[in-house]
Parts: C-alpha cells; structure tokens; sequence
C-alpha cells in the first residue's frame, strides 16, 4: 500500500476512487477561484524538507511554502503540540486569552529585544500583519501634537514605501507594494503612499519630512528577487525618521524568524525600530502573523476598538508559534542557517550560468545569464526539487530552515543539468 493510499486525510477527501495527479487538478479548475493560476502540482504529504504528490512523486522542497515551513513538513514536536492544544482549547474570541497568546506575546519581545512599554498584536497572516502596521501609521498622523509656529499643526499623511517592495495583497498592504500589475486592478488604493527607488540613501533623505507618518521597508525584498538593503541605509532611515516624528515600520515577514542565521535580519543594523511586522516561519506552517510595537508610545498608537481580528492570537496558532521557537532554539537551528545557507551560497557562486549570488541564511536569490527562470522551476519538478522564479532570470530558495548540507549539495549537483534542460526548451 502506498503513502498516500495509508493518508487518513486523503481518505477522508478522495469519493471518487482513486485520484491521479491530472484528476485533482481538473477537479481544481472546476471549485477553485483561478487566482492563483494553475497549480504545479497536488502534494499530499511531507517529512522534513521533502514532500510528495499525488502521484507519488518525491521532491526536496527548497521553496518551504515561500519561507513558512520553518521547521519542515510534519515536524513531530510542532504537531504534536498543535494537536494537543487543540484538543484543549481551539478558539476562545478575543473577549478571552489564554496563556499561550500570552507566553508567544512575552517571547516574541524578548526575541526582538524589545524595550519595556512594547506590545504585540497577533494577526492571522503576513498581510494582516502589515494592514494593522499601515494603521498604525495613520495614527502617527501629528494631528493631536500642540500646534507649532503660527499655531498650525502639520499633519503626518505621507508614507514611504520602496519601489520593489512587496508587502502584501490586502488593500493597505497593496498600497505599499510596488509592482503595478498587483496594484492597478484595485485603484484607488488608500492614499498618501510615495515609492521611492530601491537602496537610494540620498532619495530617502529627500522624501522624509515633516509630513512623513512612516517608512515602511524590508531588510531583504524577497519578492523582487532577493535583494538586501545596501550597508548604512537602516542606520539612515533610522536617523531620519526620528528626526521627522515618523515611524520606521520593518517588514519581517519573510526575512525574520531565523531565515537569516538571526531572528531578525535587521539585528546587526544596530537599531531599534519603531514597529516589525512577523509572519510566515513564525507558526512552522501554522497561519499566524505579528506585528510588534517597540516602546510606550508607539504601543499607544492603536487603541481598544481601533483594529481587532477573530481568529489572530488564537490558542493553537500561539502554541504552534511557541513550539517553533522552542525547537529552532533547542535544535541550534539558526547555526544550521548560517553554515548551509553560506555553503548553498558558496557552491552556487561557482556554477557555470550563475551570474550573482545574493542573500543572508538560507533565504537566497540567484541570477542566470539567459531569462529562463521559468524554465529551470519546470525543470526542477520534473527532477525533483522545488524552487521558485520571481522573475525571468531570477532563482529563489527559501528551503525548511533544518535543510541538510547533503541536501543542498543534492541541489548544486544537479543545478547544471537543470540550466541545461531549461536553455534547450527554450531553443
């Protein structure tokens, strides 16, 4: 009997006999919204950095759900402790807590280094995360400062967000991503929000004035292909907005949470932001976003009644967050990080085809010298092994944070047969 013939889950899905690949994904198009294209394949099972489809298929997965599968697929300590907590207490409101949003609040501030006076507010994602973050914002708008030379006060409306950014679907979220084929459908977007270029220490300098309410920026844009904040520009937004009365808002979403070797990218800047926004590896595959408030008076901003959500904070998404921090600390994972992430790096530099190799821990974007990105994810799945194009020449890994150096090497070996593959089907 096979894996997926032993699943309980897929018995309890499959009505039809058995189900092929192809049949699951006919059955797709004909219930589920095309938002997301068609799927490149119907997994149906994981252990560590591998899954397997419906046709069972094995592959390494590097791409870790886009940067969420923190601790891999069917980790046994995380699920045994969402199953346990479930079979608890599920769902309490947000009339109620209970002790695990409670614990996750205290060890997310201690994890960030948070001063005292700094609050956290869970979400249920990474977009919901960065909406409550983008009103936050609007509450840092000057309008109930005392009035300033000739008894007039300016108002904060501007927020600065960088061209490349990605920062989320929802509306607010959307306002602050870049990419205008996510935006223009959607126009209007909520106003106020410049894009200025991408590392431009002189532009930032520029946009941030008086009537800046918040900078809003990623260590390291994933979505625009990897790409890190040169030196010295976190230390100068940082400078700039303090001095504006604006808020420095980083969006770690995908980049914190041990993807980089360090629970945040931004700890070696050397600052203290004013707010981060946390989500994707935060529950090890479990929905759950955060966003943290650093000290009192940025923690006042948002009052009882001015944003909530039903399901964020939930019991058994805070002990699945709980349970993935405590196995990434117990583990050493984050020195896992560090050495694979730099050994993945190191031997991709050396790949005949691979032009640059950028990125921190083990989220890394690499370019090829053709546009056949697309080419080289098809290619991968055919030989097993996720990844992901963001754009024509651009390759991004964002595997389980407990990927193996023999994976990885798994990886670089077959890379070259890959490019290979990719180039002649596109001759």
């Amino acid at each position: 009997m096979s894996q997926i013939e032993k699943s309980p889950v897929v018995e309890l899905v499959e009505t039809r006999g058995h189900t092929t690949g192809a049949e699951w994904l006919s059955r797709y198009s004909s219930s589920l919204m095309g938002v997301f294209g068609t799927p490149q394949r119907v997994l149906v099972r994981g252990a560590g950095c591998l899954v397997w489809d419906a046709d069972g298929k094995e592959y390494l997965d590097l791409l870790g759900g886009i940067a969420v599968n923190a601790m891999g697929h069917a980790h046994p300590f995380v699920t045994s402790v969402i199953s346990s907590q479930l079979a608890t207490l599920g769902h309490v409101s947000n009339f109620f807590t209970s002790p695990t949003q409670i614990a996750l609040a205290e060890k997310l501030l201690e994890l960030t280094k948070a001063p005292a006076g700094s609050k956290v507010f869970f979400a249920n994602s990474g977009t919901e995360a960065v909406e409550a973050a983008f009103k936050l914002a609007r509450r840092n708008s000057g309008a109930d400062a005392s009035a300033g030379e000739g008894g007039i006060v300016k108002r904060r409306t501007k927020i600065i967000a960088l061209e490349g950014a990605f920062h989320g679907r929802t509306m607010g979220a959307l306002a602050l991503t870049a990419k205008a084929a996510y935006r223009a459908p959607f126009e209007p977007l909520p106003g106020g929000v410049v894009h200025i270029p991408f590392g431009d220490i002189d532009a930032l300098l520029d946009a941030v004035d008086e009537t800046t309410a918040a900078v809003f920026l990623e260590p390291i844009q994933g979505e625009a292909g990897v790409r890190p904040l040169p030196a010295g520009y976190l230390q100068a937004a940082r400078e700039a907005t303090t001095k504006a009365g604006a808020l420095l808002i980083l969006d770690e979403v995908q980049t914190g949470i041990g993807r980089t070797g360090k629970w945040l990218a931004s700890e070696d800047a050397g600052i203290v932001p004013d707010a981060v926004t946390l989500a994707k590896g935060l529950g090890g595959g479990f929905p759950i976003g955060a966003l943290v408030t650093f000290g009192p008076e940025t923690s006042s901003l948002l009052t009882a009644g001015q944003h909530g959500t039903t399901f964020g904070g939930n019991p058994v998404a805070t002990a699945a967050a709980l349970a993935t921090l405590h196995a990434i600390e117990s583990q050493r994972i984050l020195d896992n990080v560090r050495t694979v992430g730099e050994r993945l790096r190191s031997k991709l530099a050396a790949v005949d085809g691979v032009t640059e190799v950028r990125g921190e821990g083990l989220l890394i974007g690499f370019d090829l010298d053709a546009d056949i990105a697309p080419a080289v994810v098809t290619a991968g799945l055919d030989a097993g092994f996720i990844v992901n194009s963001p754009g024509p020449r651009t390759i991004r890994l964002a595997p389980p944070l407990i990927l193996t150096a023999e994976q990885a090497d798994s990886f670089i070996q077959a890379l070259p047969t890959l490019l290979q593959t990719a180039k002649d089907a596109a001759q």
